[in-house]
């Protein structure tokens, strides 16, 4: 902005120091503006609490820091090279700086012409500025929301869930079923799997499989494609669920689960809750937006009671302590002794053959030495009942819990699967001492969208009180602040157009357009106000001219600003979806802020002038509507005159 400022004061006849210090100066104010009020926009990040707030600090520092900087940089450093390297054009420009210059006339004449005809109907242009915050606040309630965009990292991960009364050879034959179908797939690579407690699971019958895909440039599908051909393929397999999710760079929440969301019941009492559990995963698995719902609720493992008979084992002259100790020595894995070697050490386990290890029956073929030296079955001794219990209890705050998980069709959001849930949970009916909430991304995402219309509040609040305070005015700032709605516009049609949610990544991209696109409002306010003051021009005429004057630094500003966000928005690789909804949010918003705000922030800097008390203005004169051509011509050949008679 300070070059062009510069350069359009040197090609109007001025030396390279006076066109530095005139163009630095003029634009100096207008710089400040523009960087405190783009510095302003971040305060409520810095302002953010829990995960959300950790993530985007850094964020929000860099990008202050770097506009400090530029901010120095452009209003010292830039005027003084403009001064030094800087000349004044001498003979004929070339064909490409010809080509460019004739075009750009020529979309200068087109804006001017649609200018004067906005002027001339400046009620029907306040309408459709009006009218563009009633559709923003309509397009954010129907836009789906989410958290964070679904990611191809080239990662899956899985877990096995079979019957809770499976024995380990039976799970490690299901699971090698499971890796030949997930093995076959052409995007898999190589495939890891463990049976048993560790990790994300904790009992016998879970297994974790982490899946390695291809690069995404060899294979077919993304992740989530392979996840879904996977599902309907591994559903054949019998007695054992493959549940799935793509793995993510960023997850909130220490708890793993089956599936990427979660909700989870807690309750003093543990039948209550189990009821309560069963009819709630019922209810979600009809519910059309989720899927692979599942629990972490294991109560139905196998459980045999085993009961002392203590007069039969009194008549045989067994303790039951030697009772406790023979079941210990049978089937609790003991260990007898330690094998030392120079490099290693083993364990020696005391336990009965496998074969006779499996079933109620295993009892009848353990045997006693009686007092009498007589063998007695252990059958004998005992009385036994199988019953069901439940092989792992979890707590939540010390209370035991039962935690639902699923994940998304494709097509849903998250924020459409929170809405079912909680009105599936208002059907229902629950009891009051059974307490609901969701956990990890579903509990941050409920967070961050109840935070989120209160951040873009404080937002403006803060660029209102510090545009007040810069221009010692309240209208001004409103003025300014009427080019956010077409704004928000622009980037919720783009996200809409193109199939995303309202995620924490695109309302930084929004964030970060509320900072950017009302720097067109303050290059036009600031001009028309010293053209006011300098001119003794109407407030028609000098927003008229600021607008033909501003049009190419306006121009310039924007398209490097959309320039640099189209990397986000086509970018590829591994993990690129998590920065495509900030692209888009900044480049549709910038296309259509562009076009809107040209046309409608001069019609409402009238209208809040007329406000201040100021009569509306007569029709300008002609000379204040001639083309910027004969504008420039005519600052040029004042310019040289000053310098005329300067130098005589």
């Amino acid at each position: 902005m300070v070059i062009e400022n510069v350069v359009r004061h040197l090609e109007a006849g001025a030396t390279p120091l006076q066109a530095a210090l005139k163009g630095a100066g003029e634009i100096g104010f207008t710089i400040i503006s523009m960087t405190l009020s783009l510095i302003a926009v971040f305060i409520p990040l810095f302002l953010m609490s829990e995960y959300v707030g950790l993530l985007f600090r850094e964020f929000a520092i860099t990008v202050s820091v770097a506009l400090v900087l530029s901010l120095v940089i452009s209003l010292t450093l830039t005027p003084m090279m403009c001064a030094r390297l800087l000349r004044q054009s001498g003979g004929q420009h070339g064909w490409l700086y010809r080509l460019l210059e004739r075009g750009f006339d020529k979309l200068l004449a087109l804006y001017e012409h649609g200018l004067n005809v906005v002027l001339r109907h400046q009620f029907i242009t306040l309408m459709v500025m009006l009218g563009t915050i009633a559709l923003t606040g309509y397009l954010y309630v129907v836009i789906p929301k989410g958290f964070f965009p679904q990611q191809d990292t080239g990662m899956i991960l899985g877990i096995a869930e079979a019957s809770q009364d499976i024995s380990f050879p039976a799970m490690v034959e299901r699971m090698q079923a499971v890796i030949r179908i997930v093995s076959q797939d052409p995007a898999v690579a190589s495939i890891g799997s463990q049976i048993g407690a560790g990790g994300a699971t904790t009992t016998l019958n879970d297994g974790r499989m982490t899946i390695a895909l291809k690069p995404k440039s060899e294979r077919d599908a993304s992740a989530d494609q392979v996840i879904n051909r996977l599902r309907s393929k591994l559903a054949k397999i019998q007695g054992i669920t493959l549940y799935m999710q793509a793995a993510q760079d960023i997850t909130i929440g220490a708890r793993l689960s089956k599936t990427q969301y979660q909700f989870t019941l807690a309750d003093v009492d543990a039948s209550e809750l189990n009821h309560w559990a069963g009819l709630f995963l019922e209810k979600f698995r009809a519910l059309p937006g989720i899927a692979d719902v599942t629990s972490d609720q294991e109560n139905g493992g196998p459980l045999l009671d085993i009961t002392v008979d203590r007069d039969a084992a009194s008549s045989y002259g067994i303790l039951p302590a030697t009772i406790d100790n023979t079941l210990d020595d049978a089937f609790g894995q003991r260990i007898v002794s330690t094998m030392l070697t120079t490099l290693n050490q083993y364990h020696v386990i005391l336990e009965v053959d496998p074969r006779f290890q499996y079933g109620p029956e295993a009892l009848s073929g353990i045997y006693l030495d009686s007092a009498v030296g007589q063998q007695v079955s252990l059958n004998t001794l005992v009385q036994s009942v199988e019953k069901i219990a439940p092989i792992v209890v979890n707590h939540q705050s010390q209370f035991p819990s039962v935690t639902i998980s699923f994940n998304l069709r494709p097509g849903a959001s998250i924020g459409q699967a929170v809405a079912a849930i909680e009105s599936t949970e208002a059907e229902l009916g629950k009891p009051a001492s059974l307490i609901t909430s969701f956990q990890g991304n579903a509990q941050a995402f409920q967070s961050s969208l109840s935070s989120t219309p209160v951040l873009i509040a404080a937002a403006l609040v803060v660029i209102y009180l510090i545009l007040g305070m810069l221009y010692e005015s309240t209208i001004h700032p409103i003025t300014i602040l009427s080019t956010i709605p077409s704004a928000g516009i622009g980037a919720l049609l783009m996200l809409m157009a193109f199939h995303f949610d309202l995620s924490v990544i695109a309302l930084v991209g929004i964030i970060l357009l509320i900072g950017i696109v009302k720097k067109n409002a303050i290059m036009l306010i600031d001009f028309a106000l010293e053209a006011e003051r300098q001119g003794n021009m109407t407030p028609e005429e000098a927003i008229h001219r600021a607008c033909v004057l501003r049009f190419r630094p306006i121009l310039m500003t924007t398209m490097a600003a959309l320039l640099g966000a189209v990397p986000l928005m086509i970018g590829t690789g591994t993990g690129s979806e998590i920065r495509q909804p900030l692209g888009y949010s900044i480049i549709g918003g910038l296309l259509l802020s562009q076009f809107l705000t040209l046309y409608t922030t001069p019609v409402v800097y009238l209208y809040l002038d007329r406000l201040r008390g100021h009569p509306a203005s007569p029709a300008a004169p002609h000379s204040a509507h001639a083309p910027v051509g004969q504008q420039e011509a005519a600052v040029a050949a004042s310019s040289v005159a000053t310098l005329r008679t300067s130098q005589s």
